[in-house]
């Protein structure tokens, strides 16, 4: 009878805790259905946001990832999401980089959508994978997703921010996509709009002859035709004076003349025309695609094709004065004339030691700028030296020229 009266109550206990145990389980079952439900959200949710350009190349590549968004939204039986093209929703130059943009959307989706995600050109999407991220957050509160970047150690691109130890601020890989929740966007926005942008910059101007030998060794044999300019005639090198004196600050007038030099002295197939520093580093071989009628600027490096020197050229827009800065000027005078000035990210306004390694491992930069502290000469071969079938297509392509 003892042994009876132990084992039921034994039971009880294991029926008891057997109980609370299923109890504690549906009860957690049900708080992760709760979360799910909170979190779950459908493509109509989203706006893609492609940092476009209106340079027709660019704008190509915008519209067949905006296709390809589309497509797999599509097969997901999903209702179709908003895919933003910024080219095409402001002319204002300069809309790639977000910030001003920031009020209009804002304005416009933060009754139906909750999350906004931007990505450039390149960037690849798997958009289930993409769902199955955001579920994971509460969209009602201020998130700020993506790949994080951070730099090694100080660097002049941002300003030696955070010099004591640079590894503690992150910034996302723009290429890898990032997403801003709509309570985060609307807070940016009530922040641009009580503290207007500021811009701060700084040039080095100083273009030092002891750079030139450097260009001699490295991608001085890529260019088919060079020229060196100065205040001063170097036969040595050669140099060319423009008549123009140098300046402690700005060079538009400087700038100015080569544009006018190369238009009116230079071979109407010379379509394209490179303005660089001496102390940059740059490759012919890079596959990078020009269109017809564009800029592309960046620091340290200018690309003009020679149809939009050609209508620069024949508007009145000009140097305010021979110090002016030359790229504020340009940007001015072709925004005034309609034409494009496209941004690339493969241009580097620093060294390869100035970016972070993950955001070099996708591109095949075309140049960087700078040469303090390092071996130009081997950042040269290691970045940017065309490789033996780029030499081979470049000596081909050099003797047919030859032969017409």
């Amino acid at each position: 009878m003892t042994l009876r009266m132990e084992a039921n109550n034994t039971f009880a206990l294991v029926s008891e805790d057997t109980k609370k145990e299923v109890q504690r389980s549906q009860d957690l079952e049900k708080s992760t259905n709760e979360i799910k439900r909170k979190n779950d959200i459908d493509l109509k949710e989203i706006v893609f946001v492609i940092q476009s350009q209106s340079n027709s190349y660019h704008a190509k590549r915008a519209e067949k990832l905006r296709k390809s968004i589309l497509k797999q939204a599509a097969n997901l039986t999903q209702e179709l999401p908003r895919v933003v093209l910024i080219h095409q929703l402001t002319k204002q130059e300069g809309a790639w980089t977000i910030l001003p943009l920031l009020p209009h959307f804002s304005v416009a989706y933060t009754r139906n959508s909750s999350w906004i995600f931007f990505c450039e050109e390149e960037t690849r999407i798997k958009i289930p994978k993409l769902l199955e991220i955001l579920r994971k957050y509460d969209s009602s509160k201020e998130w700020f997703l993506g790949k994080a970047l951070y730099d090694e150690e100080s660097t002049i691109i941002h300003h030696y921010a955070f010099s004591e130890n640079p590894t503690v601020f992150k910034y996302p890989d723009f290429a890898a996509g990032w997403t801003l929740s709509l309570p985060l966007v609307n807070k940016l926005t009530k922040r641009l709009r009580s503290e207007s942008l500021k811009s701060d910059f700084t040039i080095d101007l100083k273009h030092e002859v002891r750079h030139v030998p450097i260009v001699k060794r490295t991608w001085e044999d890529e260019a088919h035709l060079i020229e060196y300019y100065s205040d001063y005639v170097e036969s040595s090198i050669p140099t060319v004076d423009l008549g123009i004196p140098n300046t402690d600050r700005g060079h538009c007038g400087k700038t100015f003349a080569i544009l006018e030099r190369f238009l009116n002295n230079s071979h109407d197939k010379v379509a394209w025309l490179v303005i660089v520093d001496d102390d940059t580093l740059i490759s012919e071989s890079s596959g990078a695609v020009l269109s017809p009628l564009s800029v592309y600027s960046c620091p340290a490096s200018m690309v003009f094709s020679r149809e939009a020197i050609r209508r620069l050229l024949a508007s009145k827009c000009r140097c305010y004065s021979n110090d002016a800065p030359d790229d504020m000027v340009l940007g001015m005078c072709f925004s005034g004339l309609g034409i494009p000035v496209t941004h690339s990210p493969l241009f580097h306004q620093a060294r390869p030691v100035d970016y972070p390694k993950d955001y070099l491992s996708h591109q095949i930069p075309i140049s960087f700028h700078k040469h303090w502290n390092i071996d130009p000469v081997k950042v040269y071969h290691t970045w940017l030296a065309p490789s033996m079938e780029d030499k081979t297509r470049q000596e081909t392509q050099k003797a047919s020229k030859e032969e017409l």
